[in-house]
């Protein structure tokens, strides 16, 4: 018999060729996981970088509209005091941007009342976990004066407040017109005195904290006929001196207004006796008697004065009584002032002083 070697029929069966199938597949799955991975985080790559962008965008828009707002942020920790500033703020303290920031120093900025008003409301603001807002005035570094608006808001960690941030923004320019209407709405822009409107409103509000003690209205004596001959420019020069003269012969009154075409009011408190009311009415008749010189003209003027002293009546009954008083002053020849005084039986009847 041959001694051959048998070999059986069928496929044949190579060892490890199953797990190599395996392998291949395994390493099939893996660089898909892999090239969906980086997929993924290219994606995430892209994503930030348009949310990068767009952040640029957002802080470029920011810092524009901040400069243009003269609006800027500060942060200061607490309690270490350790200030932190954007440009703008910088800018409005005339610092130069990036440079060290020391508080103590920078609170001399502020006058005593607006630092003694900005202590108040951080300290509370701190103490209660809140903010505030202040209008405060500065004086910067280079000695320009500025108005600036404060927000600031406490924030805390576990109930312990680490900072306070906010924004701070130039207001001058709108306080300039603030101020200016607010002027405009309570003083008479020719003379610069009070209007009747702020005239008005403190005699309305007269009360305990605040009282009156008379009420003196002038008129001026021979005032239509220089405004009639030489015209309303040489009025209105004449109605600046007479404001002029009544202002300082009136230092002690409460207010001084032009409530009229030539028509003025002084109030006074309570502190003046009567003897030193006349003597103001005297000198008041005296300093209006005085020539105006407009324009090469030397005009001659002259002033009466009605004096009612306040007592238990009202607002309106102590300016009837002025004007009866000032009627009576013109009646006895003007020039001369005389006082209200309502006699027994005699109502509103006014006699000389």
């Amino acid at each position: 018999m041959s001694n051959t070697s048998y070999t059986p029929k069928g496929p044949a069966s190579q060892p490890g060729s199953r797990g190599g199938r395996d392998s291949a597949g395994e390493r099939r799955r893996d660089a898909a996981t892999i090239a969906s991975l980086k997929a993924e985080v290219a994606a995430q790559a892209a994503l930030i970088a348009r949310q990068e962008v767009s952040l640029a965008h957002s802080r470029k828009i920011f810092d524009r509209a901040s400069v243009a707002a003269r609006l800027g942020v500060w942060e200061c920790s607490l309690p270490g005091e350790q200030l932190h500033w954007t440009d703008v703020v910088y800018d409005l303290f005339d610092l130069p941007r990036g440079a060290a920031l020391d508080r103590s120093e920078i609170i001399k900025c502020y006058p005593a009342e607006s630092r003694k008003a900005l202590d108040s409301l951080r300290s509370r603001a701190i103490v209660e976990r809140s903010g505030f807002t202040l209008d405060a005035e500065i004086t910067t570094f280079a000695g320009r004066s500025r108005w600036i608006r404060i927000t600031a808001t406490v924030e805390c960690e576990d109930g312990v407040p680490v900072r306070i941030f906010g924004m701070k923004q130039d207001i001058t320019e709108e306080k300039i017109l603030s101020d200016r209407m607010r002027y405009l709405a309570e003083f008479d822009a020719m003379t610069g005195l009070a209007n009747r409107a702020r005239f008005q409103a403190r005699l309305a509000h007269a009360d305990e904290d605040r009282p009156l003690g008379a009420l003196l209205l002038i008129d001026l004596d021979g005032f239509k006929a220089v405004n009639d001959t030489f015209g309303h420019v040489v009025g209105d020069e004449c109605l600046k001196a007479a404001a002029e003269r009544l202002a300082g012969g009136c230092g002690e009154a409460d207010l001084v207004a032009r409530v009229g075409g030539d028509e003025f009011a002084v109030l006074l408190g309570p502190h003046l006796d009567r003897g030193a009311v006349s003597g103001m009415a005297r000198r008041i008749v005296e300093a209006m008697g005085s020539p105006v010189a407009v324009r090469g003209q030397s005009l001659r003027l002259g002033a009466s004065v009605g004096i009612a002293f306040a007592g238990t009546d009202t607002p309106s009954d102590l300016f009837a009584q002025a004007d009866t008083a000032l009627y009576a002053a013109k009646a006895a020849g003007r020039n001369t002032f005389r006082i209200f005084k309502a006699e027994a039986g005699v109502n509103g009847r006014s006699v000389a002083a």
